[in-house]
């Protein structure tokens, strides 16, 4: 077992400590400021905010809540929420609508030294362009009834999650199984298709990114849903994250789940094919849409 195993559930401590040291930098307050007078050291808090340790008390988090002056009550219950789940050793399921700004699994993805992740149906969120991935939000605003506001900053974030494998310092090791459906299934357009075609190969140029593609004819292991496994390091268990149909990301760091998850995904990788055959088959793909 890695160093650090034993600590609990690493994607509520992290997303709780993201938003926390995102709401006091938005107050405009030191470490020092922030706990003086609450009981609990500045070295604390800041453990709490890089996802080291929980905050040991619910009264702890109000009080940082009130002194942020975070008075939004659907936000206060979000925070609350993860609180509580951070002594659960289960899944849990994060539904994406609670609040925009409570992004578990990007705040997850942010400290990963690693991502391992399987995407079937569509292109891999850190692998899509902007106009791709506004076709993709725009097409769900019917049916989530969300706004053009959302859309724009659901893309900036997209957009912003795809800096940790371009960032000049030690960016994050990606590698990405894509079924062949998810490359063929035109999303907009045939230009957007090319221009997305384009950008999957140029990122597998790179040497921190790994891009597979699982033909659809291979006979071979499958599997239905999107999952992605993240490297936090050392100090942190590794974790699993997918998604659910009614749009929650669910995640676990209990050694046996990320144990299945991580031998599904060699089970995939050994049926896709190797990476040096990728940019080839994006450019054949790229030539078959033109003439569509």
């Amino acid at each position: 077992m890695r160093v650090g195993a034993r600590i609990g559930p690493t994607a509520r401590r992290i997303a709780l400590g993201t938003e926390l040291r995102r709401m006091r930098s938005e107050a405009g307050m030191t470490l020092e400021q922030a706990v003086k007078g609450l009981g609990f050291s500045e070295s604390h808090l800041q453990r709490v905010e890089t996802g080291s340790i929980a905050l040991k008390q619910a009264s702890h988090l109000r009080s940082l809540l009130k002194r942020y002056d975070v008075t939004d009550e659907d936000h206060i219950a979000a925070l609350a929420q993860l609180h509580r789940e951070s002594a659960s050793q289960e899944w849990t399921s994060f539904a994406s609508a609670v609040h925009p700004t409570v992004r578990t699994h990007a705040n997850v993805e942010s400290v990963a030294r690693a991502i391992k992740a399987w995407h079937p149906t569509l292109v891999l969120g850190l692998l899509q362009t902007k106009r791709y991935a506004t076709t993709i939000f725009e097409m769900e605003k019917l049916h989530d009834e969300t706004t053009s506001e959302y859309i724009d900053q659901s893309v900036r974030l997209r957009m912003k999650r795809k800096e940790l494998l371009t960032r000049g310092e030690d960016p994050v090791h990606l590698w990405a199984i894509l079924g062949e459906a998810a490359l063929r299934h035109v999303v907009g357009s045939a230009d957007v298709m090319r221009e997305q075609y384009a950008e999957i190969a140029a990122l597998s140029e790179r040497e921190n990114v790994t891009v597979q593609i699982l033909r659809t004819h291979e006979v071979g292991y499958r599997f239905g849903t999107n999952f992605t496994l993240l490297d936090l390091g050392e100090a942190l268990p590794s974790t699993v994250q997918t998604d659910v149909p009614w749009g929650s990301v669910c995640m676990s760091d209990k050694t046996r789940e990320v144990g299945r998850f991580s031998r599904k995904f060699g089970s995939l990788s050994a049926t896709a094919m190797s990476p040096e055959k990728t940019v080839g088959f994006l450019q054949q793909l790229s030539r078959e849409v033109s003439d569509a």
